[in-house]
């Protein structure tokens, strides 16, 4: 029987009491009204005597979310759950995104997971929980006990900036913190373990035991395979060819690798983590530069290993981050060094443009071994939009990969995972991969949708994959491609293929914008905004749009480029315009996968 049947069946409730019990459960989250329940079965079986019975101890949830980008920080809630249920914790895994925020009044315990994606920016999932916890309709959470840990990359300016954004939302709204957050970097896996233990044991006299009775409530679908990023798959390289012609100013790769028995399962719009090694060429430089012994032997993670076998397979060398040269400056005690960690502009412009070799160089110091692999930081891994659609390729995953490659001093600096992957690997050899997801890059669920896709460069990589998909499902949606790069003859990526999608009549528009091509440049926002008329009709019509590729240039230019089409063609204002695109961002009909 519903609670809204209660006026019209008969009850021995008054109708004042129906309605405050009505009142009641519509703001109990599932888990409470189970308890609720249960407490009222338990309070009716007992037995009336003149001593008031103790009610039972009231068991507390421990709600675990996590707003994850790539599945990250996903992975680290889940393993907690796992291990508070283990604890005889009743625990409720929840993606924030489905987290309803009235509910946050009623918690006791709860801990996040956050990732920070783009420069700062929360994770998609996160980006309507971020909002309310910074607005006036915030509740105040002074009953609330609470932990939250982020993972990020400290190479970028606003590292673990969600998870701050949230600890600090969270104690000023009154909740108490019961662990310290914890920022993690790239290598997160110990960072977050001993994070995870810490949480258990602090929330356990929150919680109580449990045991008999403990569950996680809502757990995430996981991927099949067991491989993941902390135990990569080796996969064979098929292919490493070059696409972009000999005289093109570009260097670009069509990479196959083979996935044959691993078990992994990807769809369009997933990104692929690469494991690789650094050059063994940077590697001589930096031990020439300090005097250091290939062969000496180094401690990393209680393994011992030679230092040169170290710094090719296991450290960081071609990025930097503020910790790292921080660490690098109480070695050098340099000035000039002190100055540019003490200017938060000029280190962030430094950081983007140098690598390590190029610090060592420039500020001389002694360092042993040991303390070089103690100072830099682990050898991450390297996300790359998959190019290819598994229904399309079967056991295969593809990838768009564009050489990294800068000229300072009369030295040439390269990417490192760029250089392996198109100056290093040969056919035969393997690399560690893993999967990625980005539910938040995903093809329309309606094959009917028509899709709009920005993708120069080598952010036509996902949109290779979208149309095999579509092609291999048969969806009847229109596509519009639009595509740039600097010389049509030098730099058009997978020209036969497109071509072949537009005469087989799977693509129905294609704007293409090769900037070297006349006099004037023409990039792809100049081709949106000449379409304006029928790309905004095709908004209209309730087309998805997606972009990919350069986050610091082409995303700004092609967002501005889309306002100022919607503004016309819709005669908006600016701020309405705004609005427009703000929706379709949630609709999930605009949507980024830019870096």
């Amino acid at each position: 029987m519903l609670l809204k049947e209660l006026n019209a069946l008969g009850s021995p409730l008054e109708q004042k009491q129906i309605e405050s019990l009505q009142s009641l459960v519509a703001e109990l989250n599932p888990i409470q009204q189970a308890w609720v329940s249960g407490y009222l079965a338990a309070s009716a079986n007992q037995t009336s005597t003149t001593t008031v019975a103790a009610a039972p101890a009231v068991s507390v949830t421990l709600t675990i979310l996590y707003a994850s980008q790539t599945g990250n920080a996903q992975g680290v809630a889940t393993a907690l759950a796992d291990q508070a249920k283990a604890k005889g914790f009743t625990v409720r895994l929840e993606n924030i995104a489905s987290y309803k925020v009235k509910e946050l009044k009623t918690e006791t315990a709860l801990v996040i997971v956050a990732s920070t994606h783009g420069e700062g920016d929360p994770p998609d999932d996160a980006l309507e929980f971020h909002k309310f916890i910074h607005s006036k309709r915030a509740p105040k959470l002074d009953k609330l006990n609470y932990a939250v840990l982020g993972l990020g990359d400290s190479s970028y300016e606003f590292f673990c900036q969600t998870a701050k954004d949230f600890d600090q939302a969270f104690a000023k709204l009154g909740a108490k913190p019961l662990v310290a957050r914890v920022d993690c970097d790239v290598d997160y896996d110990d960072a977050a373990k001993d994070w995870q233990q810490q949480a258990i044991s602090a929330f356990k006299p929150i919680i109580g035991d449990q045991t008999q009775s403990a569950q996680v409530v809502t757990l995430p679908s996981l991927a099949s395979s067991n491989y993941s990023r902390v135990n990569p798959y080796q996969a064979e390289v098929i292919v490493s060819q070059r696409i972009t012609g000999r005289d093109s100013s570009k260097v670009i790769h069509h990479v196959e690798l083979d996935l044959a028995g691993s078990g992994l399962s990807y769809q369009a719009g997933d990104s692929l983590g690469v494991y690789f090694q650094n050059d063994p060429e940077l590697v001589t430089q930096l031990l020439k530069a300090l005097r250091l012994e290939a062969t000496s032997q180094v401690t990393l993670k209680n393994n011992e290993l030679e230092l040169k076998a170290a710094l090719t397979d296991k450290l960081e060398l071609t990025q930097l981050t503020p910790k790292v040269i921080e660490a690098w400056q109480q070695l050098a005690t340099n000035d000039q060094l002190a100055s540019l960690l003490a200017d938060k502009d000029a280190l962030n412009a430094y950081i983007k443009s140098h690598q390590f070799i190029e610090l060592v160089s420039e500020f001389n110091a002694e360092v042993t071994a040991q303390q070089l692999v103690e100072l830099l930081r682990p050898l991450a891994p390297r996300s790359y939009s998959i190019a290819s659609a598994q229904q399309e390729v079967d056991e295969e995953v593809h990838l768009t990969v564009a050489l990294v490659s800068e000229q300072r001093d009369g030295q040439t600096y390269q990417g490192g995972a760029s250089s392996y992957l198109t100056q290093r690997v040969q056919e035969g050899d393997t690399l560690g991969v893993y999967v990625e997801p980005n539910k938040h890059f995903k093809l329309p669920e309606n094959p009917d949708t028509p899709v709009i896709m920005i993708g120069p460069g080598t952010g036509i990589a996902p949109f290779r994959a979208f149309i095999q998909q579509r092609a291999a499902s048969g969806a009847n949606g229109k596509n519009w491609l639009f595509f740039g790069n600097p010389e049509f003859t030098q730099d058009f990526l997978y020209q036969v293929e497109w071509q072949k999608y537009v005469k087989d009549g799977l693509i129905n528009n294609i704007s293409l914008a090769f900037s070297r091509d006349q006099p004037h440049k023409i990039y792809v926002q100049h081709r949106i905004k000449e379409q304006a008329s029928e790309l905004y009709q095709w908004l209209q019509d309730g087309a998805h749009i997606y972009i990919c590729g350069d986050k610091n240039r082409m995303a700004k230019d092609v967002e501005q480029a889309l306002l100022e089409v919607i503004t016309e063609q819709g005669s908006k204002s600016l701020e309405q315009a705004q609005q427009y695109l703000d929706e379709l961002k949630s609709n999930k009909r605009y949507q980024k996968d830019v870096y």
